[in-house]
């Protein structure tokens, strides 16, 4: 029971980092529908980011840069749910 209910909250906050990542590559405008879910998901999302960040700062590739952060916190989050998903 336990383990079902922490397995669903990773996946569910791994679906949240996923639309934050495809909604910041579109441009919103302050006052938008889109701008407001931008900021409640970088409310739930920016603490575990952060401290990523830190160790693991965005890679320059051209004028871009990626942001690594994403990637680590997903793939920790699999990693905690895939013992969970076993037992």
């Amino acid at each position: 029971m336990i383990q079902s209910v922490l397995v669903g909250l990773v996946e569910a906050y791994v679906v949240l980092l996923i639309v934050r990542a495809l909604l910041s590559w579109f441009p919103s405008h302050p006052g938008s529908p889109v701008f407001q879910l931008e900021r409640a998901l970088g409310v739930v999302t920016e603490p575990v980011l952060r401290p990523i960040r830190r160790l693991l700062p965005p890679v320059r590739i051209g004028a871009q840069s990626l942001d690594l952060s994403f990637i680590a916190v997903i793939l920790v989050a699999q990693i905690i749910v895939i013992p969970l998903l076993r037992a």
